[in-house]
């Protein structure tokens, strides 16, 4: 049997691994909303910004242009948003059932970090996270 070590030294495979373990526990918490956790944190955006712009919101979720157009165009047939275009720009709304929303989508966040840092300590919690945000950063860049 090959050694296998690099697997556990390799960024690629540790992140993808935190990954889909974050992304696991993230859905099962927002399963009660009847949203991913993407789509839950999208409308809290809109309801937090109502107007904010699809390029801004492309930025605060860290997706590209098309795929925010495709979480958008999701959520609009959900009902849940709704756009108006301004000149060549496209803002976001939400929509009053959108907005009903918002108290569940909070919880279920409140929910995620409680369960994560039940099992990593806060501490460690918020360390990881500045870490990754720091790194995540860096190699954005490059």
């Amino acid at each position: 049997m090959a050694d296998e070590g690099f697997l556990q030294n390799c960024l690629f495979f540790t992140a993808n691994r935190l990954s889909r373990a974050i992304t696991k526990i993230a859905e099962e918490e927002f399963a009660v909303t009847g949203l991913t956790p993407m789509y839950g944190y999208l409308i809290r955006l809109v309801i937090g910004n109502p107007g904010i712009s699809q390029k801004e919101l492309s930025e605060k979720l860290s997706v590209t242009a098309s795929t925010l157009t495709r979480f958008v165009d999701k959520l609009e047939s959900k009902q849940l948003v709704e756009r108006k275009v301004q000149g060549k720009t496209v803002l976001v709304y939400p929509t009053s059932k959108g907005k009903e929303l918002e108290e569940s989508i909070v919880q279920a966040s409140k929910s995620l970090h409680r369960r994560y840092e039940a099992i990593l300590g806060k501490a460690a919690a918020d360390q990881l996270s500045s870490d990754i945000v720091m790194t995540s950063g860096k190699l954005g860049h490059h």
